[in-house]
């Protein structure tokens, strides 16, 4: 394998941007995958700018002392619009620095020296990687020819971060597992290594004789022959990297223990996760322990590449131009901002600490009318045929795009007599210049459009897998932004501007149903994006000129998703006369199961059940109609009842009912004693470390016991000797088959007692 790790600069290379990050004062490594498959280090001379406003004899008194502030290389002053919604630019007071993790401690020194009133700091807390891309105008994985002089590096960007045609460095990807010699149930930071495997592509390399000193040295040695540009682990932020680091210590190898390409040690600082609450959901993130000249992902510790894999995750990194191992870790609204930071620094437009731009002042009935949010019809309850679903394309995003939707844009100061007007709200829209966000999310929506596009024209299966996964990539970020326009921390976000969006939302949506009614179709379902209309026999070909014509109207692409062979759509379980929202099943003509709020979609659902509605599900599939969906039901039951009898007969193991639930908060704050707690206190007990944010796996044991530390068993403590509830295991089960029926009046507890009926009889006879 190719490695240069030689810091002297060659004088031009022609390759892949792999890695940047601070090295020396004043000073950035960036790692190069070569043409010719060499990875190559660079160094960068490069000083970050932070920005202060305040009153001019302000800033001149200030200016003068930082003349003796050793963490300052330079200052002048110049203009730059202090505020996104600013028409005209102001004199503000740009400072060097000498290096960019100076930032933080020299922002402390200014908002204290103008106790906190005086002055507001810009571009002062962004990612120091994050500066670097958008100072250059280049991000990870482009491909680029640097130039290097005297430690100062040019780039020519030969790519672009819009292209959906690009090309990726060979990348190495190694993964990384490590198995403990437990002493007690929980494996500890005291305990032995046993066993450490490296996944090298097609090799394997298993490291499990000599003493932990050796094995943990021939790891760095396997890392260093085989040079990968990836290390995954699971549980490397959280567990795997701190204890490795552990061992090294006792062992006395811990200045060898070098996972990067740079000669820097595996360090697990004292640096404890961070939990967080995020649209509605509790979570847990492990701290980042950062390699340098590679990257580390933690497969336990990513959201998007759970949800689209590598190439979901490059994706990410290339359009929003973070680094790889940030976008691994970071939530898709951190990586949607810096596309509008990116933005902000082209505008010259500077990036407050925090959000400065308040919400307009509204009256009670102002506050009626906007805070309506999207519009929805109630779905008819029961099964159904001839029903067809045509969705808006990314809608929020889109009207956002559209109609140029930030918040520098709505209720502007320099437009008040705008003929751009907001329904129902009255709003003004700025006529003068284009926002933000628009100009962040437009790129966005041209290339998931035409990933969308390439994955249905290409042939080659693992292209089309990847078109796939990017645009996958590409969806959460639409999903997120028009949630992260109100955020409240979201710095060009704009309250007025979110609920602007939903006016357009609904106005679209009610537009887009009466013209399917004067067409003939019937609503019998419908949420802010997505219609489900009725129409005996309606062909394709109506359903494409619907959408074309209601596209024409609104301005917003609307798709044909496709005809249901049939539809369920489920009621509440509180009130079974009332259709739920988010809760239905259907197959398509193409054979494409859809389904919403049933077993198979929810976390917390053990295999077992999940197994066992998927089945039943795939026997339902093959009906073509609803006639023939209610002639197979019986067939779908028996797949229930042999699961049954798998269950009882022993046939299905405790680690196939495991159930995962997630902590909403610490456990020594819940006032029930609900089963995730439960599980959660026994693992404290036994020397764990379990916080908010985190997910809790348990199996039910004694679901009923009045003893409630016996009613469930986690599964870290699951011995040879654990039996599972087989009654509480029957009724979940049950109840995921009633959940599918429950039109038809179908019960969990309904399906039990037959059941039990049905068993008992069938002993008695055998008996006798």
């Amino acid at each position: 394998m190719q490695s240069n790790p030689n810091p002297s600069n060659p004088r031009r290379v022609k390759g892949w941007i792999l890695d940047v990050y601070p090295s020396r004062l004043g000073e950035f490594a960036v790692w190069i995958i070569s043409e010719n498959d060499q990875r190559t280090r660079l160094t960068d001379r490069f000083v970050p700018k932070v920005y202060v406003s305040g009153r001019q004899e302000s800033l001149e008194k200030l200016a003068s002392q930082l003349t003796f502030d050793e963490a300052v290389l330079a200052w002048d002053f110049v203009s730059h619009l202090t505020k996104a919604t600013d028409v005209d630019e102001s004199l503000v007071l740009e400072v060097t620095l000498k290096d960019c993790r100076m930032a933080s401690s020299f922002t402390r020194s200014v908002l204290k020296a103008g106790r906190y009133l005086q002055y507001q700091v810009f571009n002062c807390d962004l990612k120091h990687e994050q500066v670097y891309f958008y100072s250059h105008d280049v991000f990870p994985l482009a491909f680029v020819e640097v130039e290097s002089e005297h430690d100062v590096l040019k780039y020519n960007l030969l790519d672009s971060a819009e292209s959906v045609d690009y090309v990726l460095p060979p990348l190495r990807i190694c993964r990384l597992e490590v198995e403990v010699a437990k002493q007690d149930k929980i494996a500890k930071l005291c305990d032995p290594i046993d066993k450490i495997t490296l996944n090298l592509g097609d090799d394997e390399v298993v490291i499990d004789s000599g003493n932990e000193g050796d094995k943990l040295l021939r790891l760095v040695h396997a890392l260093q022959e085989y040079d990968p540009d990836i290390i995954a682990t699971k549980g490397g932020d959280s567990t795997l990297f701190p204890y490795l680091v552990s061992r090294a210590a006792v062992n006395l190898v811990l200045e060898d223990l070098v996972f990067g390409r740079d000669d820097v040690p595996l360090a697990a600082k004292n640096v404890r996760g961070r939990t967080f609450f995020s649209y509605g959901r509790t979570y847990y993130r492990a701290p980042t322990r950062r390699l340098y000249g590679r990257v580390h992902v933690d497969l336990k510790n990513t959201f998007i590449l759970a949800e689209s894999g590598f190439d979901g995750l490059f994706e990410i990194a290339r359009t929003c131009r973070v680094s790889l191992h940030v976008a691994a870790r970071s939530s898709i609204g951190s990586s949607m901002s810096s596309i509008e930071y990116y933005q902000a620094f082209k505008n010259n437009v500077l990036i407050p600490r925090n959000k400065s731009i308040p919400e307009a002042f509204k009256s009670a009935i102002e506050l009626l009318i906007g805070d309506r949010g999207g519009f929805v019809y109630e779905p008819e309850v029961g099964i159904h045929g001839d029903v067809g679903e045509v969705d808006f394309a990314s809608m929020y995003p889109t009207v956002m795009v559209k109609n140029n939707i930030s918040a520098e844009t709505v209720l502007c100061k320099c437009c008040p007599d705008s003929k751009l007007r907001i329904p129902e709200l009255g709003y003004h829209i700025c006529e003068k210049r284009i926002g933000i966000v628009p100009k962040a999310l437009n790129p966005v929506i041209r290339k998931r459009l035409l990933y969308k596009k390439l994955r249905s024209e290409v042939h080659d299966e693992k292209l089309k897998d990847v078109y796939d996964n990017r645009q996958t990539a590409l969806k959460w970020i639409l999903v997120t932004c028009f949630g992260y326009l109100g955020y409240r921390n979201a710095r060009f976000g704009t309250v007025d501007g979110h609920i602007g969006v939903c006016a357009y939302g609904r106005e679209a949506f009610l537009q887009a149903s009466r013209t399917a009614e004067e067409k003939g179709f019937r609503v019998i379902h419908g949420i802010v994006d997505s219609l489900w209309l009725k129409k005996k026999h309606a062909s394709t070909a109506e359903y494409n000129e619907l959408c074309r014509e209601i596209h024409e109207k609104t301005g917003i692409p609307l798709s044909f998703e496709g005809h249901y062979n049939w539809i369920v759509f489920l009621p509440s379980k509180m009130h079974p006369n009332v259709g739920v929202l988010n809760r239905y099943y259907g197959v398509m003509e193409n054979g494409k199961i859809k389904v919403r709020g049933l077993e198979v979609r929810r976390r917390d659902t053990p295999p077992f059940v999940y197994d066992a509605q998927t089945a039943m599900l795939q026997v339902l599939a093959q009906a073509k109609s609803p006639s023939e969906f209610v002639e197979r039901i019986p067939e779908a039951l028996k797949v229930l009842q042999a699961y049954r009898n798998k269950l009882l007969d022993g046939e299905i193991s405790v680690w196939d009912l495991i159930i995962t639930k997630h902590l909403s908060k610490d456990p020594k704050k819940y006032k029930q004693m609900v089963s995730q707690v439960i599980a959660a206190k026994q693992l404290i007990r036994e020397g764990a470390e379990v916080s908010a944010g985190k997910n809790v796996r348990f199996l039910f044991t004694s679901a009923e016991n009045k003893r409630h530390e016996r009613r469930v068993t986690a599964e870290e403590l699951i011995e040879k000797d654990t039996n599972s509830d087989l009654k509480k295991y029957l009724l979940l089960l049950y109840a995921s088959a009633a959940n599918m029926f429950s039109p038809l009046g179908y019960s969990a507890q309904g399906i039990y007692d037959e059941a039990r009926r049905i068993r008992q009889t069938k002993l008695i006879s055998y008996l006798t």
